[in-house]
């Protein structure tokens, strides 16, 4: 009888820990705020730039390797302030993040 008890009480606790995991995801700000998707597409095409002035030799591998480390720390930043505000990020940080990538963007292709 123990033995069953337990099973149930397993197998509930699963479904209300799916159930939340779910709930957590389905917040209407993830990944899809206007702030958040400007910033992340500029990454992206910060991301292609580097790789094609790589590949045409305006930029060597170790300056290639440093542009791409910035934007991932600038990515990472993005990511650790939307966690912190629910999915989305304020207007000030997303200037303070422009900005940032705006230095990245200036150094590309030098």
């Amino acid at each position: 009888m123990n033995i069953k008890k337990s099973l149930i009480l397993a197998g509930v606790s699963l479904v209300m820990a799916f159930g939340a995991i779910d709930a957590a995801s389905a917040s209407p700000w993830t990944n899809h705020h206007p702030r958040r998707v400007e910033v992340n597409h500029r990454l992206d095409r910060q991301d292609m730039r580097i790789n094609r002035e790589f590949r045409h030799g305006e930029i060597g591998f170790q300056r290639a390797r440093m542009l791409h480390r910035d934007d991932h720390m600038i990515r990472h930043e993005e990511r650790v302030e939307a966690r912190f505000h629910h999915g989305h990020i304020t207007r000030a940080e997303h200037r303070a993040l422009n900005q940032q990538e705006n230095g990245v963007s200036h150094r590309i292709g030098r």
